[in-house]
């Protein structure tokens, strides 16, 4: 074998290196992830909530999946999480949301990915634009929104559970679309 042979053997071997280690199977790291949304009532009240039980994968192919339990809804009252639950998100019948999107290849470093991204929520399906931020290590990937996501409630048909908690708090008004803020960090699958 001449040197110039040798030399592209080694560059297609380290090409073919390279798209392998792009990406990897990798699972969500739940203790690091967090989804939170904020609700306005009385016109100017906002407040923060979050969703404590994530998960998810990011395949080698570059399918994203982050699926939340919106049993784990966590508003800071529990009789408030309760009707979130019974009345909002109806989780005897839609106990869960997920998100899904195909993901372009991410190298080491940080960047910024604008993609389209298909929400089920409540038994519909609607494709949303996520902004994020991207900061990938070796087996570490950490994904934060750039920019929050408004999720309105018509487009999931959850005008009515909006409803039904401003009757039960009494409250003149509560706002009809909310943004949503997400941390996501991702390990790579360890081989068994």
């Amino acid at each position: 074998m001449n040197t110039k042979q040798t030399l592209l053997s080694l560059i297609a071997i380290l090409g073919l290196s390279l798209t392998s280690i792009s990406f990897a199977d990798m699972n969500l790291d739940k203790k690091y992830s967090n989804v939170s949304f904020v609700s306005v009532k009385k016109g100017t009240v906002a407040e923060g909530h979050r969703i404590r039980k994530l998960s998810g994968s990011l395949t080698d192919k570059g399918i994203l999946k982050i699926t939340l339990d919106l049993n784990s809804v966590d508003t800071k009252i529990e009789i408030r999480d309760q009707r979130a639950k019974e009345f909002l998100f109806e989780t005897e019948k839609f106990a869960e949301a997920t998100l899904t999107a195909n993901i372009e290849e991410i190298k080491d470093g940080i960047s910024n990915i604008s993609t389209e991204a298909e929400l089920s929520l409540h038994g519909i399906s609607q494709k949303i634009k996520v902004d994020v931020t991207v900061l990938k290590s070796g087996d570490q990937l950490l994904a934060t929104s750039t920019m929050p996501i408004i999720i309105n409630a018509a487009d999931f048909k959850l005008e009515g559970g909006i409803k039904k908690l401003q009757e039960l708090a009494k409250l003149p008004s509560v706002a009809t679309s909310v943004p949503v803020s997400f941390v996501l960090m991702f390990n790579k699958k360890l081989k068994p």
